[in-house]
Parts: structure tokens; C-alpha cells; sequence
């Protein structure tokens, strides 16, 4: 069966503009699956543009590696002594990840750091860290025989940065400036690269800068773990996890959902009508009333206290005491207005020919 679209112009309108946003995100996705941009963060493994590592993790991973990426701050991560850690141009960390760098090395762990200083990352575990300068070279060769450049015979880099003296690690590539030293703590390696752009996805390709990566990497069967809380990655959880259109994309959808309830919905009129309908004169009112009495059948009995109480009227608005005569009775209300009628209706028993005369009466009394 077909489905019908809703008869009210507005909700067709909102259900147009539902399935346009819809439409839009599937197409941005699909354009993104078959042609995505590059992006993320410089240094991460999971950035795609070129001063990324996306590439490095691949090649990681075809390899023969299993490899992770961790999120957790790594003060609060547990480090397994058993893994290589990637930290690649990170964003300044505070003393207690540098602290858990430390201890993870120390312990036996493996640790591959690049960027701006990267010596610093260590410090405690380094008596002469090596100083680095923003002076390198574009070409490296192997200045000493470490496990780590097996096979490796130049190394292209950015000229970035470099080492201008060593310290207390061993230069593996370049001399003056050098580009990768080695230094050991306790059970543990680091390998500290002054330009990390031999790893980066724009010159991964170049020279033997994989062959690096792969030999930096250790054994096969060493895990190795992409630090991702340095990029400002966090453990996402929920609507936080989303990618950014889909939560654009979930909001104009919320948005377009209200729209059409509040177009919906019940519209409030003012808190008081302009003009109250006029109640209907009391005269046929009254009318009415006798009319029904008349019909009961003992008229007398069912208008005796109307009669009482146009008596009352009658009474006060002439000033007679409430013993006064018949007589004075039907005089004041003459005088002050009603007919024969009404008049004799105040005193005496009601039949049903002064059943209207009394109600009239008890009318006329409250004007």
C-alpha cells in the first residue's frame, strides 16, 4: 500500500526538509567513503593528511603487527612493558605522563618518540638528554651499527629539526645534526627521532623511511601502541562518539521534529473571550419559569415563596413594616410602579391565572 503524505501543508513541508537533511548526509558520506579528505591531527595514527601517521600504521599493520591506538591519558593507562609505544609530535604532556613514559621504559617497555624536543618526554629517565635545535638535514645516513637500521641506507626528512649534541644516547642517523639517537633505561629503548616526518604519510614512501619505521618497530611480535591522548583524543562515549555531521545532521532532525510538533499542536486562544454572550432578559426567564410551575399542577404552592419575596421587595422599597396589610401592600406597589396584576398577586392566594403576575412581580422588584 502506498504511503499517504499528511493533508496539512506544514507537516508536508517539515517531512520535506527531514528528507532533504537525510538525503544530504548520505550522499556527504558515500562522497566521503569514496573520495575522503585528508584529516586529524599531525603526528596521530589516525590522520590522513600528510603530516599524519595513518600511513605508518597501515604499513605497521600489513606487516604482521597488531596495532592500537590509546586514548587514555597516559597517566591513567596501564603500559605494558611488552608494547612499543608511538608518540609522535605531541601536544605538551605534564609531569605525570612523563612520569608513566618513564616507568613504562624503565620497566622494559619500547618507546618511539618524534617531534619538537622529544628528549623531553623522558627526562627523568635521561641523565644527558640530547639537545635539539631547529637545524637538520634533508638526507641521513647510518653513523652506527643499532639493530634499528638493519637495511637502512638513507632516510629522507623535512630538515625540521635535529640533534646538535647527543648527550647521554648514541647517534644511529646523521652526525651534526643527528637525526635518530638511541639510549636505553633500566630494561627498556628509546628511540628519540628529532624530525618524525620519515614517518609521516607524505614521506613514508621516500628513501628506506619505512624500512626505518618497520626496524624502530622491534620484533614482529611486539604490539605497538599509537598514543592518541598526546593529539587530544579522549575516550569517547555515546553522542560524544559520533562523528561531527551526524550529530549536525541528529540535531536538524530533533530541530525539524519540534517545528512540526508546535505545528501541530493545539494552538491556546486568549485567557478571556473579548465579548461574554449576553445573558437572556429576565423577563422571559421568568416567564418561562411560571409557565413550568403553572404546568406542575399546585401553583400555589410551588410560587409561594416567589410571592414572599416580591412581598419582601414591595415592603422595603415602600419603608412598611413587615406586618403591613394587604391593603398598604398592593398601594405601595401601585405606586411604585406595578400593574393591577402584579399588585393583587403580593396578597392573597395564587391561582393559575396570577401565576405569570407573580413571577413578573418578583422580576420587576429587582430592577
Amino acid at each position: 500500500m502506498r504511503p499517504r503524505l499528511p493533508a496539512n501543508t506544514s507537516a508536508r513541508w517539515i517531512i520535506g526538509v527531514i528528507a532533504l537533511a537525510v538525503a544530504l548526509n548520505v550522499v556527504a558520506l558515500l562522497f566521503a567513503a569514496v573520495r575522503p579528505e585528508p584529516s586529524g591531527q599531525p603526528g596521530s595514527g589516525y590522520a590522513t593528511q600528510p603530516r599524519g601517521a595513518a600511513a605508518y600504521a597501515e604499513v605497521l599493520r600489513r606487516s604482521g603487527r597488531e596495532v592500537r591506538f590509546l586514548r587514555k591519558p597516559l597517566a591513567e593507562a596501564r603500559l605494558d612493558p611488552a608494547t612499543t609505544l608511538v608518540v609522535l609530535e605531541p601536544r605538551p604532556i605534564d609531569g605525570g605522563d612523563r612520569a608513566a613514559l618513564t616507568r613504562f621504559v624503565r620497566r622494559g617497555g619500547r618507546l618511539i618518540a618524534g617531534g619538537v624536543d622529544p628528549g623531553s618526554l623522558v627526562r627523568p629517565a635521561l641523565a644527558r638528554p640530547p639537545r635539539w635545535s631547529a637545524r637538520g638535514a634533508l638526507v641521513a645516513l647510518a653513523s652506527a651499527p643499532v639493530p634499528e637500521i638493519v637495511g637502512v641506507r638513507s632516510i629522507r626528512s623535512s630538515g625540521v629539526g635535529g640533534f646538535e649534541d647527543p648527550g647521554g644516547t648514541l647517534p644511529a642517523l646523521g652526525q651534526d645534526p643527528a637525526l635518530l639517537v638511541v639510549a636505553r633505561a633500566g630494561a627498556g629503548r628509546m628511540l628519540l627521532l628529532a624530525d618524525p616526518t620519515p614517518l609521516q604519510n607524505r614521506l613514508l614512501a621516500r628513501a628506506d623511511n619505512a624500512a626505518l619505521g618497520l626496524g624502530l618497530a622491534g620484533p614482529q611480535a611486539r604490539p605497538v601502541v599509537f598514543v592518541e591522548s598526546v593529539h587530544g583524543f579522549g575516550e569517547s562515549t555515546g553522542l560524544a562518539a559520533l562523528p561531527k555531521r551526524w550529530l549536525w545532521a541528529l540535531v536538524g532532525t530533533l530541530l525539524a521534529g519540534l517545528v512540526w510538533m508546535l505545528a501541530r499542536a493545539r494552538r491556546l486562544g486568549p485567557a478571556e473571550q473579548g465579548a461574554q454572550p449576553a445573558a437572556p432578559a429576565r423577563r422571559e426567564y421568568v416567564d418561562a419559569l411560571a409557565l413550568a410551575l403553572r404546568r406542575s399542577g399546585e401553583p400555589g404552592t410551588a410560587l409561594e415563596p416567589v410571592r414572599l419575596a416580591a412581598r419582601e421587595q414591595v415592603l422595603r422599597r415602600a419603608a412598611l413594616a413587615p406586618g403591613a396589610p394587604d391593603a398598604a401592600v398592593r398601594e405601595a406597589a401601585l405606586a411604585i410602579g406595578y400593574d393591577a396584576d402584579e399588585a393583587a398577586a403580593l396578597t392573597g392566594e395564587i391561582d393559575e391565572a396570577r401565576a405569570m403576575a407573580v413571577g413578573r412581580a418578583l422580576a420587576k422588584g429587582r430592577r
